[in-house]
């Protein structure tokens, strides 16, 4: 999937977004994966919109994140 995002993320705060990126998936209608890598874990999705809802709240959480 082409619209990634890499966010350091651990514990408590990574169920949180894995919570986020299900739900953004029930709004947009969407898919999304996860993965871990040695900079972060990438969460992926289908399509921009629903990339940009995860990375604002991920803003609204103050973990910084980089486009993939």
């Amino acid at each position: 999937m082409a619209n990634s995002l890499i966010v350091k993320a651990y514990g408590g705060q990574l169920d949180e977004l894995r919570s986020a990126a299900s739900q953004i998936r029930r709004n947009h209608k969407f898919e999304w994966s996860v993965e871990a890598l040695d900079k972060g874990v990438r969460f992926s999705f289908e399509n921009a919109a629903s990339k940009d809802a995860f990375a604002a709240f991920c803003t609204n959480l103050g973990l910084s994140h980089i486009e993939a």
